[in-house]
């Protein structure tokens, strides 16, 4: 490990977050020696983000609690143009109205992580339609543009692996790198920003940022990026047969926040403990070492500090509380995730209605493997009705994935 002298660098490294660090000994000794504004980028594609986003948003918190101020950029400018970075084709261009409004809903995550306000260390969030969307094309390309290279552009992931695999990229989505790149810039400018924090991905974007400001106007900034953020099987964190783990909690209740962090991997409870939660070393030292069934109990306080951290303290312990009785008590937990079956519902079109399943084939295919029970009594007919009755019906998948079926 570095050496590092820094609150903020230790911080960053004794929980697993430094992956790459532009002059990491210059950075140590600027965040030493004062309060250093650091942003991360976020584009609003959809009304909420995702756990793929959670490791960033961490990473702002890490930056508060080392006591410098956290910046989240909001990609009003950006979204309309598309990131290409580790995507097989062009994102689909959303309408400024949608944008405004997914912006509108993602903010309220925020605020569960970060303290916002006009102090030093308090963080502050802008909008980088702010600049990009006044940019006039003919200046922008003289002042900015003459400082990048097509055959650099050329070299970096984002570009190069899409034209590898032969795949269509738009002249708008090459235009993002810049874009980006101007966005540090401009925080630079504006709010005196001396650090762009990141996932891996973003390596080359932060480096033209960084590059960018010092040929025109000749200050210094820094870099940070993190691991990718992968589960034990290599897929990507925020994704599930189910679906995106949104961090909103009307688009997935904290109930299921809950079980996704209690499904981890038993290789992964470590890990996630210090990044995902605010457990002290020396505790997440103690469960990690955990072996066989007793590992269950680390994972148990995994799901309920992250969904505290999200939903709230209350909210997280009601979680656990409703996994405690589904699956030890054989009981029905009241903050289930519920479905109202109307007039009746077929039982595969339930599965899907709750997202247990992706389609009614794959629920069809389930319940032909016996691994759908309804009240606890194996179901075979994927052709069963359901009917109201005036007691709920527990209807389970697997035994991890249970739902309420009332009127």
């Amino acid at each position: 490990m570095t050496a590092y002298r820094s609150s903020l660098m230790r911080l960053l490294e004794e929980r697993g977050y430094i992956h790459q660090v532009t002059e990491p000994g210059a950075l140590d000794a600027l965040a030493e020696r004062q309060v250093v504004p650091g942003y991360i980028g976020f584009d609003a594609t959809a009304p909420s983000l995702h756990v793929g986003n959670l490791v960033s948003i961490m990473l702002l918190r890490r930056l508060q609690q080392a006591g410098h101020k956290p910046i989240v950029l909001m990609g009003g400018g950006t979204t309309k143009v598309g990131d290409p970075s580790g995507k097989d084709e062009g994102r689909q261009l959303l309408p400024s109205e949608k944008i405004d409004a997914n912006i509108a809903s993602i903010r309220r995550v925020f605020s569960k992580f970060l303290t916002f306000g006009d102090g030093p260390s308090d963080a502050i969030m802008v909008n980088n339609a702010e600049w990009l969307d006044t940019l006039e094309y003919i200046p922008f390309l003289r002042e900015v543009g003459r400082h990048f290279t097509i055959n650099r552009m050329l070299t970096f992931d984002s570009v190069r692996l899409r034209l590898d695999r032969e795949q269509p990229l738009t002249f708008l989505e090459f235009n993002y790198m810049i874009l980006q790149a101007y966005d540090f810039l401009e925080l630079s400018r504006r709010v005196g920003c001396g650090l762009q924090l990141g996932g891996s991905d973003q390596w080359g974007n932060i480096v033209n940022g960084i590059e960018l400001t010092r040929r025109i106007d000749g200050t210094e900034l820094y870099g940070v990026t993190t691991p990718l953020i992968t589960t034990a099987d290599g897929a990507k964190m925020g994704k599930t047969a189910q679906g995106a783990v949104w961090l909103d909690g009307e688009m997935l209740s904290p109930y299921d926040y809950w079980q996704f962090w209690r499904n981890a991997d038993d290789s992964d409870v470590g890990r996630f403990l210090k990044l995902f939660t605010d457990l002290p070393l020396e505790d997440i030292g103690k469960l990690e070492s955990l072996e066989g069934a007793e590992i269950n109990q680390a994972k148990i306080v995994l799901a309920t500090e992250a969904t505290a951290l999200l939903h709230g303290r209350e909210a997280a312990e009601t979680a656990r509380q409703t996994a405690e009785t589904t699956f030890a008590g054989g009981g029905m937990g009241e903050d289930l995730p519920t479905l109202s079956l109307g007039e009746g519902m077929n039982i595969a079109h339930a599965l899907t209605a709750l997202g247990f399943t992706p389609s009614n084939k794959e629920a069809k295919r389930k319940i032909a493997e016996g691994a759908v029970r309804l009240d606890d009594v194996t179901v075979n007919d994927p052709a069963l009705m359901l009917s109201p009755a005036a007691e709920p019906l527990k209807l389970s998948l697997g035994k991890k994935r249970h739902a309420l079926l009332v009127r």
